[in-house]
């Protein structure tokens, strides 16, 4: 008998949502973005808690139509830091 090992890989991304800040600043719930916006809440869920590896040209067009932002607000880069320093 033996046993085999999955090793899952942890993908880290150096893009990071910042939905969730943007919907405390004005004091929305997840549920009146997702129908504001007309997406669904999974969809706004996902982005909200940042847990997306990708997300598509409408729906960022929807939240930033909702939200009155630019997607540069919704998406930034933050590169991570280098492992020699």
């Amino acid at each position: 008998m033996y046993v085999q090992t999955i090793i899952m890989e942890v993908m880290v991304m150096a893009i990071k949502c910042l939905l969730s800040t943007i919907m405390g600043a004005k004091r929305l719930k997840m549920t009146e973005v997702a129908e504001g916006a007309g997406l669904a809440r999974s969809t706004v869920f996902g982005l909200y808690h940042d847990k997306v590896t990708k997300v598509d040209y409408a729906v960022l067009d929807k939240l930033c139509s909702f939200l009155n932002c630019q997607p540069g607000d919704l998406l930034v880069y933050v590169p991570e830091k280098d492992s020699q320093s």
